[in-house]
């Protein structure tokens, strides 16, 4: 009686088991479909912000050019961003002192939001709106170039940390997002990313961020 039980609960529970995988699979194989069409929407949607940019392209190059004169005259580069923003500030300083694709010389560049000590000691002493001005303060030189990095431009420590640039006498380059925010109209060189996703213009700076970067080597790699 005992082994007839446990024989009808084994063949139940393999016959749930395999009624579920079924379902499972299925549900799959729709989750699946659905989301080769929202990859392929995406990529499209990321496409079309980058390709938009070309509409930017000569204040892109400015900016390139404001990067690759200042290197040569001796300006260091600093960065600065916060979240998703504060990764690409860190990946820009990283790429002038490392390298991009080439070996050449090293080149300065700080990114501001790198350093978590000193990021909680101005931030617990003065507040989280002078992480990055304070650092200006102390380090920035007349002719150096602040490069922020934000995707709505509404950052209160970016706007006070392109004010102490500008009272240092340095250039400043916004790379920002929407329509700029408080930023707009106040950094030397300015490109706005269009669009309402934040992820898709992100992604659209890291490619404006490239193009910078291949133009610095393009003239700093000696072949």
């Amino acid at each position: 009686m005992v082994f007839c039980f446990f024989y009808w609960v084994h063949a139940f529970a393999r016959l749930a088991v395999g009624c579920l995988a079924r379902f499972l699979v299925k549900g799959c194989r729709v989750s699946i479909t659905s989301g080769v069409d929202s990859i392929c929407k995406q990529l499209r949607m990321s496409a079309d912000t980058i390709l938009a940019l070309a509409q930017q392209a000569d204040v892109i190059q400015q900016a390139a050019v404001l990067l690759v004169q200042g290197l040569q005259r001796g300006a260091a580069i600093l960065t600065a961003g916060n979240g998703g923003s504060a990764a690409e500030a860190m990946h820009m300083a990283e790429e002038l002192t490392g390298r991009f694709r080439s070996n050449r010389v090293a080149l300065p560049g700080i990114a501001l939001n790198a350093d978590g000590t000193l990021l909680t000691c101005i931030g617990n002493d003065f507040g989280f709106d002078a992480i990055f001005s304070r650092q200006i303060e102390g380090i920035g030189r007349a002719d150096d170039i602040l490069v922020l990095f934000s995707t709505s431009g509404q950052a209160e420590n970016l706007r006070l940390a392109l004010e102490a640039a500008q009272k240092k006498g340095m250039h400043v380059i916004g790379l920002l997002g929407r329509d700029g925010g408080s930023l707009a109209g106040m950094a030397d060189v300015e490109i706005r990313v269009a669009g309402e996703a934040t992820e898709r213009i992100q992604e659209a700076q890291q490619v404006v961020m490239h193009i910078w970067l291949q133009a610095i080597e393009d003239v700093f790699v000696v072949t």
